[in-house]
């Protein structure tokens, strides 16, 4: 795969933005988490590779990528996925488990790219956003033909399982902090028009808080900093409103 950069990479709090279309900004210690995921699917099922992709549309890139020698894959690697005939580019189609326990021996498969480098058998699963749209995928590569037992679909199973409900968390603890935002947004508008001083639009004397008028200039004497709307004053209301 071709390393184009995607995301917009750790930034300063520690945390990495996927730059994609929904913007989720994955904190660390959840990459952290899923750094030790794909290391312990390589260390359990054996294999030389586990990785996490994310798909960017209409690119997908290595997210996490297992630290051993014997992996190909680096974390940054990206390429054009869809008509790439990528394995993952099936699993994202079909968002449906992917097993095939030796690419050279099929002829719809023969001719995929991660066969250049070495890696003939797959497992993958897709993983949900959790509106239904695909994250990406997670998937264990073998340079050697391998069937993977159900043990292993399960365990890969459980791992996609976890993501998913981290990305959930993720994705709700955004919203969260949108809507705190737009209520701290609101309460500062409430909190602006409770400092609001009644102004009478024909004398111009002013109304405090507790609901008696002054002239306008004894009431800035003490109130410099104060902040005014319109009103009318009940000698001015008796004056020109007599009717009401």
């Amino acid at each position: 795969m071709e390393a184009r950069g995607l995301f917009t990479g750790e930034g300063e709090d520690g945390v990495r933005h996927d730059g994609g279309p929904h913007g989720l900004t994955i904190p660390s210690h959840i990459l952290d988490s899923w750094q030790d995921i794909v290391d312990l699917l390589v260390d359990l099922i054996d294999v030389p590779a586990a990785l996490i992709m994310h798909v960017h549309d209409p690119d997908i890139e290595v997210f996490v990528a297992s630290r051993n020698e014997s992996n190909p894959y680096v974390a940054g690697d990206s390429e054009h996925v869809w008509g790439s005939g990528l394995y993952c580019e099936t699993v994202l189609k079909t968002k449906e488990k992917l097993l095939l326990p030796d690419a050279r021996l099929d002829p719809g498969w023969d001719h995929n790219p991660d066969i250049e480098l070495g890696m003939i058998s797959y497992l993958g699963l897709p993983i949900m956003l959790p509106d239904g749209e695909p994250f990406g995928t997670i998937c264990v590569l073998d340079n050697r033909p391998n069937g993977y037992s159900a043990r292993y679909e399960a365990l890969l199973a459980k791992m996609r399982d976890l993501i998913e409900s981290e990305l959930e968390m993720v994705h709700v603890n955004q919203i969260l902090g949108d809507e705190h935002r737009r209520l701290s947004d609101y309460l500062g508008e409430l909190q602006a028009l409770r400092g609001l001083v009644a102004i009478c639009s024909h004398c111009k004397s002013l109304r405090d808080e507790g609901g008696a008028w002054h002239p306008i200039e004894e009431y800035l004497v003490d109130h410099p900093h104060a902040d005014f709307t319109h009103s009318i004053c009940p000698t001015c209301m008796k004056e020109h409103y007599s009717e009401f």
